[in-house]
């Protein structure tokens, strides 16, 4: 009995171990199956050559997973652990799009089964859904107007245009196509490159026509609370909650660009007086508003006679008059020559609303700044008597213009605090005036307290005080100063406040950037733009400095083309009366080319360089011209029927993938532009004639229309037509 028990317990002992052993040899097999299907060098990945194809799914034997599954296996397909159950193949058609293969059928891959393409692409969805509800904070607040793409894939084949963002700058368009016959063709002197970076984004298209054909256009008034004085980047709009003033602080555009037209002033519009005549009055119902009626009985330098408003040379805001006080500002500093040493100024405000109509006397442009406290609307009175004018906040942001280009800035009855907030204020004109320019401070009153901090903040600066005098006949103290031509002045100061700015700070970076409270270095060298005081004025015209030689022959042939285009064309060719036009605007100025051929009619020209081009600007301050930077996205800051007439060659092609609205342009251009004012446009043909039916739909004139291959020019005129 004892012999069999013990043979049953070695059968149970030998049992157990045999069944062991078959468990641990199928986990072995196991884990060496799992091993070879599931590694992570048996993952198929790809590496992207570049990122220009982010959003497309990688092409080739690329194993993708099923979308139902997409966000539990994300992780797993970064790791390589993905499980071959959640697997799909992929493969590519013949028409170079990934199809994936799911159950034996056929299905179109979303591109976003690639982790780094979803999360690219989604934070672009997130950052274009934010731009649409609030434009100007989200897509300018960085620098100067970004963009994002649609995110649409371009059919093979398309011939529109693109426009592609590089480090911040969208590459300018290049015309492949030769130049046509008739100069209709855009300029091929435009530069190939971004001077300075004004954009962030990264490449956009845009399919179909920029205008639709089909379109028809409905259109109806503005019902802003400024009624037919609207500016819509800086008045507020009518809204329910009744707001303090009628004005923003800061630019900021609606969030919908307008697609309604301003309304003519209720007592009725009539051409303006023309120039010169209007130096002296003006039709007082193309400006009449109530705080200007009102300002108008407390100053005699503006009067009332008739229809008319006047302007009396033998009465001024100041007492002796404007010319006594331009001479007595030279007599201080015998430097200031005005129309010689001194061309192009900058007026802060339009309270010495004369200024520049003597100053003009003197061969000096005067750049009058309307602030958006202006509720008298001086600047309104400044554009309609013929003079530069644009208006803009003041506040926390830069002015839209580059560094280092107005010879000097003068602020008349001037009662800013230049030394608060840092002396933002003023840093920012020590950003905008030339090195060696002057700084032309008048007021009546001045606290002991504004006195100490003014001399303090500028002392920090190294600005030098030429002259404090008070005018024994105008009552008006005035001080002078100058900005320093060498960084060595910077090195001895006690205290390092304001400090110098980092060599990565762009100074001309100017679209929607806050100020600053540093101090720019000055330009040593000569191949630096403002280490020399440019010619007297009119050489500097057509003069080139050392800085400018490498756009040397760009700027001849630019200057060359348009002088040909304008003696041929534009004065005698398409029936504009030029006696009639005063208030010019280049929407896409390049070198100021246009401005210079027609710098011999009496006429002055706004020069804007759009956001997205290449920073030209400085090379046209330079040449003794004025302009400024703007995103035609969004509308211009001045006041409506401010321009006779408005020249635009080739803009609407380069803002095709820039704009929300592109009919909003057209909009604007009718806001800016006076009734009888005339429109040039040159554009492609596939952009002209949908274009000239929106004219049409305004109630426009064709003037003129003429087309060249595929390149077209059209004269328009507008007309008194309110819907």
């Amino acid at each position: 009995m004892a012999i069999a028990r013990l043979a049953r317990q070695a059968k149970r002992s030998y049992g157990f171990c045999a069944k062991l052993t078959a468990v641990v040899i199928l986990g072995l097999c196991f884990i060496v199956v799992w091993s070879v299907f599931a590694s992570p060098s048996t993952s198929v990945t790809i590496r992207r050559e570049s990122f220009d194809n982010i959003g497309e799914p990688v092409t080739g034997n690329t194993k993708a997973s099923h979308p139902g599954a997409q966000n539990d296996n994300r992780k797993k397909i970064d790791e390589g652990k993905l499980s071959r159950d959640t697997k799909d193949k992929v493969k590519s058609d013949p028409d170079g799009r990934d199809t994936k293969k799911v159950n034996g059928s056929d299905s179109k891959s979303p591109s976003n089964h690639n982790h780094a393409s979803d999360k690219k692409h989604g934070a672009a969805k997130e950052k274009n859904e934010k731009h649409k509800e609030n434009k100007p904070v989200v897509t300018r607040k960085e620098n100067q107007g970004s963009e994002e793409s649609d995110d649409e894939d371009a059919e093979k084949g398309n011939e529109e245009e693109e426009q592609e963002v590089i480090d911040g700058q969208e590459a300018e368009l290049k015309d492949d196509e030769a130049e046509t016959e008739g100069d209709l063709g855009e300029s091929d002197q435009e530069p190939e490159e971004r001077i300075e970076p004004k954009d962030k984004g990264k490449k956009v298209k845009r399919k179909g026509p920029l205008f639709d054909p089909n379109a028809h256009y409905s259109w109806k008034l503005c019902r802003a609370r400024s009624k037919y004085n609207y500016i819509p980047c800086i008045d507020i709009e009518a809204g329910v909650v009744r707001q303090q003033g009628y004005r923003h602080r800061e630019r900021s555009c609606p969030r919908a660009p307008p697609m309604c037209l301003v309304p003519l002033p209720p007592s009725g519009y009539r051409p303006p007086v023309h120039w010169p005549e209007s130096n002296s009055k003006i039709l007082y119902k193309n400006v009449a508003h109530p705080k200007l009626a009102a300002f108008i009985k407390k100053h005699d330098w503006l009067v009332e006679a008739g229809e008319f408003l006047t302007f009396p040379q033998n009465h001024s805001e100041l007492n002796g008059g404007v010319i006594h006080y331009l001479e007595s500002i030279e007599e201080m500093v015998p430097d200031i020559e005005w129309g010689k040493n001194i061309h192009v100024i900058l007026e802060i405000g339009c309270t010495y609303a004369s200024l520049g109509a003597f100053l003009l006397e003197k061969d000096v442009i005067t750049l009058s700044l309307g602030l958006k406290n202006d509720l008298v609307d001086l600047a309104q009175v400044a554009l309609e008597r013929g003079f530069p004018t644009v208006v803009s906040p003041f506040g926390s942001r830069r002015l839209p213009f580059p560094s280092g280009v107005f010879d000097a800035i003068h602020c008349g009855g001037c009662s800013r605090s230049w030394h608060s907030n840092d002396g933002k204020l003023l840093l920012e004109m020590n950003r905008i005036l030339r090195p060696g320019g002057y700084f032309i401070l008048s007021s009546k009153h001045d606290s002991i307290e504004e006195e100490e901090a003014m001399s303090s903040l500028t002392a920090s600066i190294c600005w030098n005080i030429l002259a404090h005098k008070t005018d024994e006949v105008s009552e008006v103290g005035v001080k002078i100063y100058q900005k320093p031509e060498s960084n060595d002045i910077f090195g001895p100061r006690r205290r390092k406040k304001p400090p110098l700015c980092k060599e990565n700070e762009n100074p001309d970076a100017a679209w929607y950037v806050p100020m600053t409270t540093c101090l720019h270095t000055i330009p040593t060298s000569i191949e630096q733009r403002g280490a020399e005081w440019p010619e007297e004025w009119p050489k500097r015209l057509e003069a080139f400095p050392e800085w400018l030689s490498n756009d040397k022959e760009k700027l001849i042939a630019d200057t060359n083309h348009w002088k040909a285009i304008v003696e041929k064309s534009y004065l005698n060719g398409i029936g504009i009366d030029w006696s009639n036009v005063r208030n010019v605007m280049d929407m896409k100025a390049i070198y100021g080319g246009f401005a210079a051929a027609v710098s011999q009619q009496e006429v002055w020209v706004m020069n804007v360089i759009p956001v997205h081009a290449p920073d030209t600007l400085p090379i046209i301050f330079e040449r003794g011209l004025v302009g400024i930077y703007h995103d035609w996205c969004e509308s211009f800051g001045t006041y409506p029927r401010s321009y006779d007439l408005l020249h635009a060659d080739h803009l609407f092609s380069r803002l095709k993938n820039r704009c929300k609205e592109p009919v909003a342009i057209v909009v604007e251009m009718d806001r800016i532009l006076r009734p009888g004012g005339w429109a040039i446009i040159r554009e492609k043909l596939a952009i002209m004639n949908p274009l000239e039916e929106i004219l049409k739909s305004l109630q426009w004139e064709i003037r003129m229309s003429y087309s060249h291959g595929d390149e077209g020019i059209l004269c328009a005129q507008k007309t008194l037509w309110r819907p």
